[in-house]
Parts: structure tokens; C-alpha cells; sequence
């Protein structure tokens, strides 16, 4: 579904209109690069970055370059289908999580699909185990052409039941 804006405040675009994809503030996104093909998430205008659910990190070096190993967790309240990660380390930085709290993340750049497009984006990586998502977008992610109506959800379509049986810890 997409939205054409005309002369929206805050819109990005060098023209006067702007067309973007409408996604709910909860979606099932997939991460293709990382063999990630779903997990959900929800979109979050208050973050600026985007964060994913990983453990065991390890850095190691490769070629002279920086890099990552982790494993994703992709469905909630469940440690089954873990995927195991390597990517190269994009940055680190220092984010504010909700609780208030300073901490030091890694950060990648990965695609991410979401309602549909694909766009790269950063992804902090974090253990996101006691958070209702294992997955946040944020607003670095939505500001690619993206707008969310806080009153819908999974306007990009829901896996098949069998994978949201699994999401459910079932």
C-alpha cells in the first residue's frame, strides 16, 4: 500500500511529493542477508536506530577488517531456530535504552524487507530477551520512505500460521 503526500512538513524528498509505503506499528519483517526470513517487529518512532535480538556475540578480525559472530533468536519466548550470523562490524556506538541506561553497541548494516521493500539500514545488536519484540525499527529505517499508522499492524501480510504457531513459543 502506498500513500502520495503533497507538501507534508518533515517530509524528505527534493520534490513536492513524496510517495511512501504504510506499514502498522507491529510487521513481520525478514532479514534477508542474515537468513533471518522472519521475525517480528515493531515499528518505533522514538528510537532513532534500529535494534535486533543477539547473543553469544564474538568480534574477531577477518582480512584486516572488523567483524561479528552472534546468533538471533528469531521467534519470541522461544530459544528454538537460532541463526547463527557473521557480518562484517559497521560501527559502535552508545544508545540509551528505554529503561534510561547507556550501552555500548555493535552495529551492523543489513537489509532489512519490510511491507514489502527492502531497504539497508543500521541494526544495533542487543539482548532484547525480556522485551515484548525481538526486533525495534526505528527511525533511521522508516524515514526511507515509510510511514506508520499506530492504529493498524501486519499491513505487510503475516507469515503462515505453522510460523506464527512457532513465534507463539507453540
Amino acid at each position: 500500500m502506498a500513500v502520495v503526500m503533497t507538501d507534508v512538513p518533515g517530509a524528505h524528498s527534493s520534490s513536492p511529493s513524496t510517495t511512501a509505503t504504510v506499514a502498522g506499528w507491529r510487521e513481520w519483517v525478514r532479514l534477508p542477508e542474515l537468513g533471518v526470513e522472519h521475525v517480528k517487529a515493531k515499528l518505533d518512532t522514538g528510537a532513532r536506530t534500529s535494534a535486533l535480538h543477539a547473543f553469544d556475540l564474538e568480534e574477531f578480525e577477518r582480512d584486516g577488517v572488523d567483524w561479528v559472530r552472534f546468533s538471533v533468536h528469531p521467534w519470541q519466548r522461544s530459544a528454538e531456530d537460532e541463526v547463527p550470523v557473521e557480518c562484517p562490524v559497521h560501527d559502535r556506538r552508545s544508545v540509551r535504552s528505554s529503561t534510561g541506561h547507556l550501552q555500548e553497541r555493535i552495529v551492523i548494516l543489513t537489509e532489512v524487507e519490510l511491507v514489502g521493500r527492502t531497504v539497508r539500514t543500521e541494526v544495533t545488536l542487543t539482548r532484547r530477551d525480556e522485551m515484548g519484540f525481538r526486533m525495534l525499527i526505528g527511525r533511521e529505517a522508516l524515514r526511507q520512505g515509510f510511514l506508520v499508522d499506530s492504529g493498524r499492524s501486519y499491513l505487510g501480510g503475516r507469515p503462515p500460521r505453522k510460523v506464527r504457531r512457532r513465534n507463539r513459543g507453540r
